[in-house]
């Protein structure tokens, strides 16, 4: 699939916001949603320092604004562009919001070629146990699934 000038003008525009997170010390990533119009909805930028928050992500930001903001039938017509094809946590909330599409200039893979040797994994491993007590730990559910 080709993009179209709008669409390519809109990529751009995430580049142009990742230029600027970097600009302002965050690591250089950004975000928009537009309608199926070209009009751009909201855009963020990563401020994963300025704000002390490791998951203050672009497409995070923009998934739980798109969540609170848009009504199902504006969701449906909406797509992401961003400067980087987002990451598992990202991917997750963009999916959870409903957000159909999202169109990323640089690959994972791409990112990752490009970052040193020395640069640290995204995420620590760590030990995860469970499930335990039983049916205790069913009792909050009972009845919430229920149609």
């Amino acid at each position: 699939m080709t993009l179209d000038t709008t669409q390519t003008g809109l990529l751009r525009r995430a580049l142009d916001l990742a230029v600027a997170a970097r600009t302002a010390g965050n690591p250089p990533f950004g975000s928009l949603l537009a309608d199926v119009n070209g009009t751009v909805l909201a855009e963020d930028t990563n401020t994963t320092i300025s704000e002390n928050d490791i998951t203050a992500h672009p497409e995070l930001k923009l998934a739980r604004w798109a969540a609170r903001n848009l009504a199902p039938d504006q969701l449906a017509n909406v797509t992401m562009f961003t400067s980087c094809e987002p990451c598992p946590m990202c991917a997750n909330a963009i999916g959870r919001a409903a957000i159909p599409r999202v169109v990323f200039a640089l690959s994972n893979l791409q990112l990752a070629a490009a970052k040193p040797a020395r640069t640290p994994p995204p995420a620590q491993a760590f030990l995860s146990e469970g499930p335990y007590l039983g049916h205790e730990s069913a009792r909050p559910l009972a009845g919430y699934y229920d149609t």
